[in-house]
């Protein structure tokens, strides 16, 4: 049985964005339901938010997280970051651990993890199933977990967070001469996506709950396949035929979800997903 996170929340409470400064942290202020309710951290100079690093500045780190009664931690070293930086991936669990050990004993926080632990293995992938994580990434968000759950237990709750339109390295890696690998059924490869304002939702969902599971997918129910994401877009692609061993489906099992948020029939399409990215970006 999965253990649940019961802290009481109010609708006014102030929720501590760590990280929001990354892609998916600017997108999260930019839709979330209630502006004035976050907080904002980056290392970077960003207008309205605060500046200071978590690893090397914890008297800050307390100083905001002592202000919110919810935390989300979505800092952490992405292979694309890695490389940039030569940031090793085990920051992510330190990340973690300094946002936990920073919060107040009664605050709740989350710790943003990936679909990447579920590695290549059938779904839909249930979070009380089995992991089995392929790469570096998978391996880093895996460990963190594990430290990050046993460091606080009853307060915290791992975001496995799909792939988010916008955020992902189709849609938003979009390039010209883009081809996608061309499946035996004539499809390209499937994963389970979400639109960067449903993420939002989801997330300040998650934050206003009383009861949350200690480990939850988040991910809109479903699979899209990555042509029509772009078809959807308008943008150009060709198929090609595989270079490698191909992961052609990556299925979350979103019931945990779906107990908390009502999704939209135009929160679980291509369509939607992409008319969420484009209205974003204008408004950007």
């Amino acid at each position: 049985m999965r253990s649940i996170v019961t802290t009481p929340v109010q609708t006014d409470s102030r929720v501590l964005l760590l990280g929001a400064g990354g892609r998916l942290g600017r997108m999260l202020f930019a839709h979330w339901p209630q502006p004035r309710q976050l907080i904002g951290q980056s290392r970077q100079n960003i207008n309205g938010f605060l500046k200071f690093d978590p690893l090397a500045d914890s008297a800050a780190l307390k100083s905001a997280a002592a202000q919110a009664q919810t935390v989300i931690c979505l800092s952490g070293v992405t292979p694309a970051h890695a490389v940039a930086t030569g940031d090793g991936m085990h920051l992510n669990t330190d990340l973690a651990l300094a946002a936990i050990d920073a919060a107040p004993a009664e605050t709740r926080v989350f710790v943003a993890s990936s679909a990447a632990v579920y590695g290549a293995a059938y779904g839909p992938l249930c979070e009380d199933g089995p992991v089995a994580p392929l790469s570096a990434y998978g391996h880093a968000k895996r460990a963190m977990e594990e430290v990050a759950l046993a460091r606080g237990a009853g307060r915290i709750c791992v975001l496995r967070i799909g792939n988010v339109a916008g955020a992902d390295a189709i849609l938003g890696g979009w390039r010209d001469g883009m081809a996608l690998d061309q499946l035996p059924d004539g499809g390209t490869p499937r994963r389970s996506y979400i639109g960067p304002q449903t993420l939002a939702r989801v997330i300040h969902t998650l934050c206003m709950a009383k009861d949350v599971p200690d480990i939850i997918n988040i991910a809109a129910p479903g699979v899209i396949e990555m042509g029509a994401l772009l078809d959807a877009a308008g943008l150009a692609w060709a198929p090609r035929a595989p270079q490698g061993p191909v992961i052609g489906e990556v299925a979350l099992d979103t019931r945990r979800l779906e107990a908390l948020y009502s999704f939209s029939e135009d929160e679980c399409t291509a369509q939607g997903m992409v008319a969420q990215w484009n209205k974003g970006r204008a408004e950007g």
